[in-house]
C-alpha cells in the first residue's frame, strides 16, 4: 500500500501488543499494567493499524529483546516485518537485536535490512544490561551505520520493573545517555534516537541533542503534563528540529499523550515539526 498522503502526524515509538507478543515477556505485560495503570489487552498489529488510520497518522513499530539476560524468546523480527508488509500505508518498522549475540546480532541487522524494516530498536540496555559505548558492540554500530540503519535506544527511567523488588533485575545504570554521545561521536553517519525524556538524567539527552546532528530524541513514554520545564524549553526553540513525537503506545495511551501535549506551551509551527515534520525528514520520506 501507498502510504498516507497526508498524515497529521508520525508516532515514532509503538510497540506491539499482540496475543504472540504478549505471550514472549514474561510477566512483564502484567508488571507494567500495573506500573502504569492501563491494561494490556492483546490487541492485533492489523487491529493497531486501522486505530491509526482512523487517526490519520502514520506509526513506526518495534520489538523488543533480552533473551540473552531472561532466557525469554523474543518475538521474530520477521513478525513486525510481515505486519509493515501488510499495513504499508500507516507502518514504518524496526526490528530488535541482542548485542550479545554478536555475530548473530550482526547477521539480523542484515536480515532486518533486507526485511524492508527502517531501523534496529528499541534497544534497551537497562534490560539488556550493556553500555552503548562498550568497543565490543561497537561492530554493531558499525554494520548499521554501514547499512543505513538508525537506532533506537531506550534512554532514563525504565517502567520495565519498576515498583518491584530488585526492579526485576534491570540497570538503569545503562540508560544514562551520555554513554550513547560516544557512539554518537564514533558513527558520525549513524542516526540515533534517545527515546523518552531520559530522566532523571533529562539535560545529558539535551545537550547530546544540540552538539551531534546525528543524535535526535522523541518524547514518549511519559505524559507530557510531566514534561521537565528545560525539555519543553529546548523543544520550543533550539531543539525544535531535533525532537520527534513518539507515545510509546501501550504504555501510553496516544489519546492521552495527544491531550497532555495538546497543553503545553508549544509555539503551532513547532507543533506541525515535532508532531510530523521532523520524522518525516529523518526517514527521508520527502
Amino acid at each position: 500500500m501507498d502510504p498516507i498522503t497526508d498524515p497529521i502526524a508520525i508516532d515514532v515509538h509503538v510497540h506491539l501488543c499482540d496475543e504472540l507478543t504478549l505471550s514472549s515477556k514474561g510477566d512483564r505485560p502484567k508488571q507494567m499494567a500495573q506500573y502504569f495503570k492501563r491494561e494490556r489487552k492483546p490487541v492485533s498489529i492489523d487491529e493497531m493499524a486501522d486505530e491509526y488510520r482512523a487517526r490519520n497518522m502514520m506509526a513506526v513499530i518495534q520489538n523488543t529483546t533480552d533473551e540473552t539476560i531472561t532466557g525469554l524468546t523474543p518475538v521474530p523480527n520477521q513478525h513486525v516485518a510481515d505486519g509493515v508488509k501488510r499495513n504499508s500505508d500507516v507502518f514504518m518498522g524496526f526490528g530488535v537485536i541482542d548485542p550479545w549475540q554478536q555475530k548473530v546480532a550482526l547477521q539480523e541487522i542484515q536480515r532486518i535490512k533486507d526485511m524492508g524494516l527502517h531501523g534496529v530498536g528499541e534497544i534497551n540496555p537497562a534490560r539488556q544490561q550493556f553500555f552503548p559505548n562498550d568497543t565490543r558492540f561497537y561492530p554493531l554500530w558499525e554494520e548499521c551505520q554501514k547499512l543505513e540503519l538508525p537506532i533506537l535506544f531506550h534512554s532514563g527511567m525504565a517502567g520495565a520493573g519498576a515498583g518491584t523488588p530488585g526492579g526485576m533485575g534491570n540497570k538503569l545504570k545503562f540508560t544514562q545517555p551520555i554513554h550513547l554521545d560516544d557512539v554518537a561521536a564514533d558513527f558520525p553517519e549513524l542516526k540515533i534516537i534517545c527515546a523518552h525524556p531520559s530522566w532523571p538524567w533529562t539535560a545529558e539527552s539535551l545537550a547530546i541533542a544540540r552538539h551531534k546532528s546525528n543524535f535526535y530524541i522523541d518524547l514518549s513514554g511519559w505524559s507530557p503534563k510531566y514534561f521537565a520545564a528545560e525539555l519543553v524549553q529546548q523543544v520550543n526553540s533550539i531543539l525544535q528540529d531535533k525532537a520527534m513525537f513518539g507515545s510509546d503506545w501501550p504504555a501510553i495511551g496516544v489519546e492521552r499523550w495527544l491531550d497532555d501535549f495538546a497543553k503545553l506551551t508549544i509555539k503551532p509551527e513547532v507543533k506541525q515539526k515535532l508532531m510530523l515534520d521532523n520524522a518525516r525528514k529523518f526517514f527521508n520520506m520527502d
